[in-house]
């Protein structure tokens, strides 16, 4: 997960301000120095380092405790606020044309960067927001990618427009906005062709486009594991087509977080989009405020709360009915289900915690705490049962368990140790949820069943 580690060596340097009185210049310069080794392992652009580090010693030297605040967590304060201006300050969206004209997206990249996912992904999240997309396959030089827009297109139910590869991209594109112009189409978005690298034929092919005809928004998706590698293509793109935002892909991958921390301070282009999975429904708004937390360890509440909007697919009846079992103890076997699904749609048991603040926990030991395994012995065991089974627990009875546990391919003693720890857990439920069920509805209905899960009974 991206950050992990700058989120780790962040909380320790932290850790070490703790109980001081007074932030004395000695204290400020000593833990930005580990600040700035921290940011440049993280393979943030050196200037980028050199200028937010002054910044931030400028405005913490000699700073006294304000509010109640210990020195660890002013220091936070001022480095969470200077991360967030770091990274753009407001979030930017996609700018639409007014009333029904059409907007024009064109989505440019390098080779193997996500684009053409990317693109499907957007066309989604415009989707959620009312808009009619057109994705147009521009890419006449390999047609595998023509294929992969259309099989992405039909997952998220967007129209695809295409020519095959025998002509030129400009031609595809005049055509597809024209088709988009005659069947109520609202947006189209142009998936060009990447390379390899960076060379004059893209850029003029690119260029072309942008001459010929009106492009509104020019999106550039670069990988976010490539680190500053990211940072000089996105400052070439926009030196020589222009670009309006950037889409961050991989988010979710084995990177470090430097292209995230660089982009906006060295081309003074906004990142839109980040990508956080393989899946068509893993693109996440760019919020900076929301990304300073995570990086800083103090969680993304806001964020987990539009994933679980997104991902609960219960109505408002439905959601009533199960805050009512939980605030009785009666969430049951079914409900555990409802939930496993809906945590996986949510991205897993480890985003979401990663997103909760004060647990207490470094993002690099939650894999070591979940056993992934185990959740899925649990889930079998739970699909082994009957539906009245999993209505009524108290139907469970030895010889049902045996049953259940050769289903689920399981030793009997880890159904019994499951049973006993869903039923602690209904117990809790009930202590727990007191009046807040009619107040939340569906959504405390939702999180209700991953807190009844055996191993994580909050």
């Amino acid at each position: 997960m991206a950050f992990e580690s700058l989120t780790d060596k962040l909380q320790n340097i932290f850790k070490s301000l703790r109980g001081k009185g007074r932030l004395t210049e000695e204290d400020v310069k000593l833990a930005l120095k580990e600040v700035k080794m921290a940011l440049l392992e993280a393979d943030v652009n050196f200037k980028v380092v050199k200028n937010f580090v002054k910044t931030v010693e400028e405005r913490a030297i000699g700073q006294d405790v304000m509010n109640g605040l210990n020195p660890g967590q002013m220091v936070i304060k001022i480095v969470n606020e200077e991360l967030i201006s770091l990274m753009g300050s407001e979030t930017t969206e996609i700018a639409m044309q007014p009333g029904k004209s059409i907007t024009v997206i064109m989505m440019a990249g390098l080779q193997g960067a996500g684009k053409t996912t990317a693109t499907a992904k957007i066309a989604a999240k415009l989707k959620q927001k009312g808009k009619k997309s057109l994705l147009v396959a521009c890419d006449i030089y390999r047609p595998a990618a023509v294929e992969q827009l259309h099989v992405n297109g039909k997952k998220v139910d967007v129209e695809v427009f295409d020519m095959g590869t025998d002509h030129k991209p400009v031609e595809i594109a005049r055509e597809a906005i024209a088709y988009a112009e005659n069947n109520g189409h609202n947006v189209v978005i142009l998936d060009t062709a990447g390379r390899l690298h960076i060379d004059e034929s893209m850029m003029e092919e690119l260029a072309e486009i942008k001459r010929e005809l009106t492009v509104h928004q020019t999106l550039l998706v670069v990988d976010a594991m490539t680190g500053q590698d990211a940072v000089n293509v996105a400052k070439e793109f926009d030196e020589k087509v222009g670009i309006d935002g950037v889409v961050l892909s991989k988010m979710d991958g084995d990177t470090r977080g430097g292209a995230a921390l660089s982009i906006k301070a060295v081309t003074g282009k906004p990142i839109l989009f980040v990508s956080m999975g393989e899946k068509l429904t893993d693109l996440e708004q760019f919020y900076p405020d929301r990304m300073a937390n995570r990086i800083l360890g103090m969680g993304d509440v806001l964020t987990l709360i539009e994933k679980a909007q997104e991902s609960i697919d219960i109505d408002e009846e439905k959601g009533r009915e199960m805050a009512g079992r939980m605030k009785k103890g009666k969430f049951d076997f079914e409900d555990y289900l409802e939930s496993m699904k809906q945590m996986r749609n949510m991205g897993g048991l480890s985003s979401i915690l990663s997103m909760l603040p004060g647990m207490g926990i470094k993002a690099g030991d939650l894999e070591a705490m979940i056993d992934e395994k185990q959740l899925k012995h649990m889930e079998a065991i739970v699909l082994s049962m009957t539906v009245e089974e999993r209505r009524d627990p108290k139907l469970l009875n030895p010889r049902r368990k045996h049953r259940i546990a050769k289903g689920a391919g399981v030793d009997i003693a880890e159904v019994n140790r499951f049973v006993k720890q869903f039923e602690q857990s209904q117990k809790l439920m009930k202590q727990m949820s007191g009046g807040k069920g009619k107040r939340h509805g569906g959504m405390f209905g939702g999180f209700g069943g991953m807190m009844g899960g055996g191993r994580f009974p909050f």
